[in-house]
């Protein structure tokens, strides 16, 4: 503090020598001139003086016979009439002065955390509804009726907090990650599961329903394999009435699935040819200002580079410098070899086999083949598999059988 003091005043590095040193120092003290960083060197002295004192020496120096001179300058004092000097400089210091105070009114960054079922361009289009958006004055801004906004509008939050950090709004969200209670009605209509492809009965294990099938039998798609309507019988085994269930079964059917992949023989690759010509830009929130140009070549891409300088980063105001590589290419046609073909195919195989093995399908035999058509590469494949059977349709009463009889 002392220091900032010091150069707030001003002060001089100065060299004294003559006839008394000393009694100058001593006058110094008694009239209350500070000196400081005193540095001897024969009969030399190096010492700091303030601005002030500097203007109080003239009586001393008369009494004690020394003589003074000024090798250094420091403090504001000094340093205003050389910038005041630097008309442009000061300008510049200025307006981005002005611009920071500015900038500092607003809101430039929206910070969402702790969603998990609710998305962001969810959460974003509640926030426009509310006239919550990036560029508002942060006085304009109502930080609690934000948060019982936030609460009534999504009933899965729990718990919301709204701050304002410098230029961004941080907002945080507590969803309630409690498991939801479905209540199953005590009475049900009753639902039958059906094969939905042909195939036979591979395995099946009934917790629920009247099995139809057995295992080992052939079904055709459509086929009801559990069925929900449970009889009731009476004592001489004629049916008194039926009750409906909801058929739950562990079936598995086998049966074959094909796959075919084609992959035309031709292709169009880039090369470029290695010229190039960039462009820049100034983006502005969502704006975007560039100068006018014409299409630099027939055929390129554009290859985007953008930058924010760390002062308006750490403010979180959004402007952006950006630079266009645009790059010339010719589109140059190839033939798939055998080899390459086989890559491609095989991946799109695997793909669907992993697809299959996600859905809990179990390939039990495979017979895959790569041939070469007029104009394509063509794989096809023929997979034995056991899958579950997930299908279900609502059950028949039998009044409506009767009718339908």
């Amino acid at each position: 503090m002392i220091k900032f003091l010091k150069y707030i005043r001003g002060y001089l590095r100065v060299r004294i020598w003559g006839f008394s040193p000393e009694r100058f120092m001593n006058l110094c003290s008694n009239k209350g001139i500070l000196l400081w960083d005193i540095v001897r060197e024969g009969d030399v002295y190096y010492m700091n003086i303030s601005l002030k004192g500097f203007w109080e020496l003239r009586p001393v120096l008369r009494k004690t016979g020394t003589r003074v001179a000024v090798l250094e300058r420091y403090g504001l004092p000094f340093f205003l009439p050389r910038l005041l000097k630097r008309k442009v400089f000061v300008l510049g210091f200025l307006l981005a002065i002005a611009f920071w105070t500015l900038s500092s009114l607003y809101i430039w960054d929206i910070e969402l955390s702790g969603n998990y079922q609710i998305t962001e361009d969810i959460f974003e289009s509640f926030l426009k509804a509310n006239a919550v958006t990036v560029g508002m004055r942060r006085d304009s801004l109502n930080i609690e009726e934000l948060e019982k906004e936030i609460r009534r509008t999504f009933p899965q939050i729990t718990w919301a907090s709204a701050k304002l950090s410098g230029t961004k709004l941080l907002i945080e969200i507590k969803e309630n990650d409690a498991p939801i209670v479905v209540e199953r009605p005590e009475s049900t209509s009753g639902t039958d599961l059906v094969a939905g492809y042909d195939g036979i009965i591979a395995s099946m294990i009934v917790r629920s329903g009247v099995p139809k099938v057995a295992i080992g039998d052939t079904v055709e798609k459509g086929t009801i394999l559990v069925e929900g309507k449970v009889p009731v019988y009476n004592e001489d085994q004629t049916v008194r009435e039926y009750y409906y269930v909801d058929a739950d079964a562990d079936i598995l059917l086998e049966h074959v699935v094909t796959f075919t992949e084609s992959l035309p023989m031709e292709y169009i690759k880039k090369e470029y040819t290695g010229r190039e010509k960039k462009s820049h830009y100034l983006k502005i929130g969502e704006k975007t200002y560039k100068l006018p140009e014409t299409p630099p070549f027939l055929v390129y891409d554009s290859l985007m580079k953008e930058s924010r300088p760390l002062a308006l980063e750490k403010l979180s105001i959004p402007i952006f410098w950006g630079e266009v590589t645009n790059r010339e290419y010719q589109n140059v046609e190839y033939n798939y070899s055998l080899e390459e073909a086989k890559i491609l195919l095989n991946q799109k195989l695997i793909d669907f086999l992993t697809d299959l093995e996600e859905k809990g399908v179990q390939i039990i035999e495979k017979d895959v083949k790569i041939e070469k058509s007029d104009n394509a590469w063509v794989v096809t494949g023929n997979f034995l598999v056991r899958e579950p059977v997930s299908e279900s349709m609502e059950t028949l009463k039998a009044e409506q059988e009767e009718t339908d009889e």
